[in-house]
């Protein structure tokens, strides 16, 4: 599918963007320029164009505002020394996002399709690449949601798939500090059979009420526990986990259908196992960490996710109670940190062809 080009009239100017790569935050500005495609049972994904960012038009039936029917993706692009910028295995991204679309009744999208999307907006936003100095990166969310106005019950037939950019420091500030997690124990993520292993907002909304509870405990963020038993351990409001034994070996949380798969945990996994460090995949419960910090059982805990990368985590809080085990990054944390980073700004060799070569 041919996408369209229709250049911004009125892009950012250089010194104003100037300033904008050299404290960038993160979601606080964002590129001169978009990529739509629509979709209709009819005609299929169409109408493919990279237009000025603006905001969109919706009618206030909008399936989406009424229903919740959406689905989204979070990637980055990021500057190499010579100049040239890469994505980071953008094909995982579209696999997951077509599994978030079965979940949610939505259509498919091929993954060339969504790769030559996001390709098409860093090629016309690529001076908002910023260089790779203090970890800096281009931020893109693809997004699809239901735009036909229709208040029916049923799946929607109009959807609309989008891609926008903002440039981004590191989601934690300091280099590497320890977070905080508040312990959940009476908000849910997601429940069996449900939404927990698609990409949709409302898993994220259902969080923020947590996260808030954290946040008034003076913790970074929230893990929740299993819906059913209200014991074992799933993931963050937006990251996966990763428990460091003192044998050596690596445990992470295993994808029960109530926990994202991550695209860094993936990653991580491979890395580890290259390492021939020992990965299992199992449960593990809250009463595990807590005993297993306490005994030295658990060395180190750290969190992953596409816009933190690894931050280690290093106190845990509950109500009644609290464990403070690290005030710098582990070892192994921190290994695998500067791995990963050195592979996405190329700084290393990509022996697993995880990078994507855009300009």
């Amino acid at each position: 599918m041919n996408i369209d080009i229709h250049p911004s009239p009125s892009p950012v100017p250089p010194h104003v963007l100037a300033d904008y790569l050299a404290d960038p935050g993160f979601g606080k500005y964002f590129t001169d320029h978009m990529v739509v495609i629509e979709w209709t049972p009819e005609s299929g994904w169409h109408s493919a164009r990279v237009q000025p960012y603006a905001p969109f038009v919706l009618d206030p039936a909008a399936a989406v505002l009424h229903y919740g029917q959406e689905i989204y993706e979070g990637m980055k692009a990021f500057r190499h020394p010579d100049g040239s910028v890469w994505t980071f295995r953008p094909r995982s991204n579209a696999a997951r996002l077509n599994a978030s679309a079965r979940r949610m009744a939505m259509p498919e999208m091929d993954e060339e399709l969504f790769v030559a999307a996001t390709d098409a907006l860093i090629r016309e936003d690529s001076d908002w690449v910023p260089s790779s100095s203090g970890h800096r990166s281009l931020y893109l969310r693809p997004f699809m949601f239901a735009s036909e106005p229709f208040l029916g019950m049923r799946p929607a037939r109009h959807l609309t798939f989008a891609v926008i950019a903002t440039p981004a420091a590191p989601y934690f500030p300091g280099d590497l500090s320890p977070v905080s997690i508040w312990v959940s124990e009476h908000f849910t993520r997601a429940g069996e059979g449900g939404t927990g292993a698609a990409k949709t907002g409302g898993n994220y909304a259902a969080s923020f009420i947590a996260q808030t509870e954290g946040q008034q405990n003076n913790c970074d963020q929230v893990v929740f526990l299993d819906s059913v038993q209200r014991r074992w351990v799933e993931e963050l409001g937006g990251m996966n986990l990763f428990f460091v034994l003192n044998d050596g070996s690596v445990v992470t949380p295993e994808l029960t259908g109530t926990i994202l798969e991550g695209i860094t945990r993936g990653s991580i996994i491979e890395l580890l196992k290259s390492w021939s460090i020992p990965v299992t995949e199992r449960r593990i419960s809250i009463d595990e960490w807590r005993e297993g910090v306490a005994n030295g059982r658990i060395q180190e805990v750290f969190a992953c996710g596409t816009a933190a990368v690894v931050a280690p985590v290093g106190r845990l809080v509950w109500s009644g109670g609290e464990l403070d085990w690290a005030t710098q990054a582990g070892e192994l944390t921190r290994k695998v940190r500067d791995a990963l980073t050195d592979i996405q700004y190329g700084h290393r060799e990509d022996s697993f062809g995880w990078l994507h070569h855009v300009k």
